[in-house]
């Protein structure tokens, strides 16, 4: 068998621990949506800027490209996104970062990438924070429209605000 990955895949749904709830028979509202990523390490690696390039495409984790899956239609920057399986592709820039929806999934890092397969664009700011991440790490959270996929690496933490 392989040995553990350096970045190991993770999971996230909204609503948060839904699988679990869902057996725990606490499900108070519908899974909306779940992403899967894998989870590079800091290891004392200057990360955005450095291992994250600004203005260049990143996978947004590492190995396989993030995938993101909505099982109902939502709305990301105004536009309705239909339920269904997407790649998440971002752009990191110092104070914001360009999140891209693309419809071709199954892939491996960004070596693919078809911008004729973009869904959607749309720039989110960027927040630094007090304590540094070591692994990449992605949530969801409530918010009074839907909720944000967080996401959060080194001291930086970015939102993507999802509505439906």
């Amino acid at each position: 068998m392989p040995p553990i990955d350096k970045s190991p895949m993770d999971m996230s749904y909204y609503p948060n621990n839904y699988p679990v709830l869902k057996i725990q028979d606490k499900i108070t509202e519908p899974v909306v949506a779940r992403v899967i990523y894998s989870r590079p390490q800091k290891t004392n690696r200057p990360i955005f800027g450095g291992l994250v390039k600004y203005g260049e495409l990143w996978r947004l984790g590492a190995n396989e490209a993030t995938e993101i899956e909505f099982y109902k239609n939502v709305k990301i920057g105004g536009k309705k996104i239909s339920k269904g399986r997407y790649t998440l592709y971002a752009i990191a820039n110092e104070d914001s970062w360009t999140m891209i929806l693309n419809s071709d999934t199954d892939t491996w890092g960004s070596f693919k990438y078809d911008v004729k397969k973009d869904v959607i664009r749309t720039t989110i700011p960027v927040q630094k924070t007090d304590a540094s991440l070591e692994s990449l790490a992605m949530s969801f959270e409530k918010t009074t429209l839907g909720f944000n996929l967080v996401i959060a690496w080194d001291y930086i933490k970015a939102s993507l605000p999802i509505s439906f």
